[in-house]
């Protein structure tokens, strides 16, 4: 295939992962807009965060008067879960240019990794297909954001745009369901969101999703290792 042909392959993949990422890219700008944050700021979090609940936290603690120190210690926390998605993407990538990993590794979420995983497993995927893919998700999330900071004026109270957030929940269910293809798939994420609700329920902090994954994927491995 020709380079436009993957990009346009890719970006194709990517339209679910858009039409959630609208909606709640546009609350986030306009709950920004509500706390007072510019449009240009907005739009700027949403170029170089690109992180939803990274970004929602943000806009949360500014609008409440947090220093700058709590919030990035608070985002890096949220975000942790992001080094192991992309230590279990890397094994997928040893033959990709370098120059490009950097790139993919900034546009990895949640979702753009639930797709990608999909993707590598039904077959080899080259490194513009994998750029198509997550440089549209990106498009389409600060596309969002910057129509949300736009019209955000328009919202008088920013409970109007809780209902929102229900694309992402909707979005999540969505990927886990294309990706569990088998029983123990299945199996793994119903042990992980049990996990994940007692962590939740017993330690403070935002470790609750770390954890469940470590344990989750432990289990895993010393399961495979038993069977085999």
């Amino acid at each position: 295939m020709e380079s436009r042909q993957l990009l346009l392959a890719g970006a194709k993949k990517s339209l679910p992962i858009v039409l959630g990422y609208l909606p709640l890219g546009f609350a986030y700008g306009a709950l920004a807009s509500i706390a007072g944050i510019s449009l240009p700021l907005i739009v700027m979090m949403s170029l170089l965060v690109f992180a939803g609940s990274a970004q929602f936290i943000s806009v949360s603690m500014l609008a409440a008067g947090a220093g700058s120190l709590s919030i990035v210690a608070t985002v890096f926390l949220v975000n942790l879960r992001h080094l192991l998605m992309s230590a279990s993407l890397a094994t997928y990538l040893p033959q990709f240019p370098r120059k490009f990993l950097p790139l993919l590794a900034f546009w990895l979420t949640d979702e753009n990794y639930a797709v990608a995983c999909c993707e590598f497993r039904e077959s080899e995927k080259n490194h513009l297909y994998m750029l198509g893919l997550f440089g549209t998700a990106y498009g389409g999330w600060v596309a969002g954001s910057a129509l949300g900071g736009m019209l955000g004026g328009f919202f008088t109270s920013p409970s109007a745009l809780i209902t929102m957030e229900y694309a992402l929940y909707a979005m999540f269910i969505f990927l886990l369901v294309i990706q569990c293809t088998e029983r123990k798939l299945l199996f793994a994420a119903c042990i992980s969101g049990v996990l994940s609700l007692l962590f939740y329920l017993t330690i403070p902090g935002s470790w609750y999703i770390m954890l469940a994954a470590v344990c989750t994927a432990t289990m895993g491995v010393m399961a495979e290792k038993w069977m085999s």
